[in-house]
């Protein structure tokens, strides 16, 4: 019985070091190479293959001590593999539901140490803040300027949410987060300075819960940094809390909803802070899910608010972001105060507004034609008034393009081909939504390039370089063109054009001797220039030995 307590103990005593590795496995490796094998007990989560493994590991009852994370994390949703064939990826949305479900208490619960290794992963950078219309807001609700103010403080101390701040969400009352704020050392590099620190004999500090000073010296110059988990009495514990009540897998959809309609009550500036979330999980809702009776019952509730709506389209409609205002109303759709056509309708008093206030720039472009993806919101143009001045200025053409205007898809054409540089990027995003798709359009486009001039021509060139050219007027423009240039940018330019036309219908000896004996030198050594004329030669040689 004393030999079976002691084992008991024993065994009570070792650490379960958990790994997660969507990305590089070295780090992984040079813990578990150093660390005791009676002392620490490793648990690789990943199953490969397995879509649930994060649940799989929750069901398994697996506790862990130690969490090592290795992944790439550049925006801060989830770390993912930079190999392509590799599927898995660990979304923070999933670590959060672990974090906050019933149905997964014992997974993070006595973590001691979180080794974040990604990018990013500490970031302290707020991913949103309070911005001027939340003031605006809070004045018309009665608040003084100074105490708007300071109310906007507090919302971005609770609500900020940087990479930091959800990692300490994450992992509330954990005493060491180790992460890094900006960028991180690849698993080639990770690793070998991971051996170095286990091979100074100070590997007893893994799973202790204390800051590891060595170890964060060590790498320091990574931009490693520490953190520690969120703390019952902090500002964000209470954002955390109506984080857990819509990430709980444990609790009911009504539930969920009756808190979401619960908070749409609330301050709307709160609203507009809790904004990603709650927009997240009503988007998720299935169909199948909405008509079930319990949460028919919330929805048609939420939708018959009529001051909670009144109060929200008029915030929505105050924004100063016009993406946030078209999320707002999306949002508005999908809780039943919007119906197709009057989401179509705000949003068109939206785009209405922004050409009347000449506030129209590249995001507004880009937002309109995705908005009209589906040609629907475009069907209804002719209930924006807008006048042949306003019309003819190229980032409201290139709005008026995106919804559909043969006219101003005609002008942007041109715009594509103008000496002003602003006109050519603006074409240039309106074609990245809508490219060219007729063939006249394309040679006349093609043509009309390489009669420009300076960087404008290059910053064209580039847009054209995104189409398989294979007409043969077009390519011998081109060609003719790259001879005539005296710019190394320019002749670079074309020769990405060409490359990926159908370069083989204008291949001929001439032409190769020709671009050989016209190129401009660059300074940087072999370049595209010289891609394309191996490429040519060979399509010579092919030609000749058929």
């Amino acid at each position: 019985m004393l030999v079976a307590a002691w084992v008991s103990n024993a065994w009570a005593d070792k650490k379960t070091v958990c790994s997660i590795t969507v990305g590089s496995a070295d780090e992984k490796e040079s813990f578990r190479r150093h660390l005791p094998e009676g002392d620490f007990e490793f648990v690789e989560l990943v199953e490969r293959g397995r879509p649930d493994w994060l649940a799989s590991a929750c069901s398994k009852g697996v506790r862990c001590d130690v969490l090592l994370i290795s992944g790439h994390f550049d925006d801060g949703s989830e770390f993912y593999s930079g190999k392509l064939d590799a599927r898995e990826s660990l979304p923070t949305d999933e670590l959060q539901r672990a974090s906050c479900s019933a149905s997964c208490p014992g997974l993070f619960s006595q973590l001691k140490e979180v080794y974040l290794f990604g990018c990013n992963t500490l970031d302290a950078g707020a991913r949103r803040s309070a911005s001027s219309e939340i003031g605006r807001s809070l004045v018309r609700a009665g608040y003084s300027p100074a105490a708007a103010e300071r109310v906007s403080l507090t919302l971005n101390e609770r609500y900020g949410e940087s990479n930091r701040d959800r990692m300490r969400q994450i992992f509330p009352g954990v005493p060491v987060i180790y992460g890094f704020s900006a960028k991180a050392p690849l698993g080639a590099a990770a690793g070998p300075m991971l051996e170095r620190y286990f091979q100074s004999n100070a590997g007893g500090e893994i799973g202790s819960g204390r800051v590891n000073l060595k170890l964060v010296s060590l790498f320091a110059a990574s931009s490693m940094t520490v953190a520690s988990g969120l703390s019952s009495s902090e500002p964000q514990a209470e954002f955390r809390r109506d984080v857990c009540r819509l990430a709980d897998d444990g609790s009911a959809t009504a539930q969920k909803l009756e808190f979401v309609h619960r908070f749409l009550q609330r301050k709307m500036a709160e609203v507009r802070m809790f904004l990603d979330h709650l927009e997240a999980y009503v988007t998720a809702l299935g169909e199948a899910e909405r008509q079930r009776p319990s949460v028919e019952k919330v929805l048609a509730e939420i939708a018959h608010d009529e001051p909670t709506k009144s109060k929200y389209l008029s915030f929505a409609r105050d924004a100063d972001s016009p993406a946030v205002r078209a999320r707002m109303l999306g949002l508005a759709r999908k809780l039943g105060w919007l119906s197709a056509e009057e989401e179509r309708a705000e949003q068109l008093r939206m785009i209405g507004e922004l050409i009347a206030k000449d506030a129209v720039g590249a995001s507004e472009v880009s937002l309109v034609c995705a908005l009209n993806g589906d040609g629907t919101l475009g069907r209804d143009r002719s209930d924006l008034h807008v006048s042949a001045a306003q019309a003819s200025k190229v980032a409201n053409a290139a709005v008026l393009a995106c919804l559909g205007s043969a006219e101003s898809h005609a002008r942007m054409l041109r715009a594509l081909t103008s000496t002003n540089e602003e006109e050519v990027a603006m074409a240039q995003i309106y074609l990245h939504h809508r490219p060219i798709a007729d063939a006249a359009e394309l040679r006349s486009i093609a043509v009309g390039i390489t009669r420009m001039k300076g960087d404008a021509q290059v910053h064209a060139l580039d847009t054209l370089a995104r189409y398989s050219l294979s007409d043969r007027e077009s390519l011998e423009e081109l060609a003719r063109a790259f001879v005539a240039a005296k710019s190394a940018a320019v002749q670079r330019a074309i020769a990405g054009v060409l490359v990926r036309a159908d370069y083989g219908a204008i291949a001929t000896a001439d032409l190769v001797r020709s671009l050989r004996e016209h190129r401009v030198k660059s300074p940087g050594g072999e370049d595209l220039i010289d891609v394309l004329i191996r490429r040519l030669q060979s399509a010579v040689e092919h030609k000749q030995g058929a």
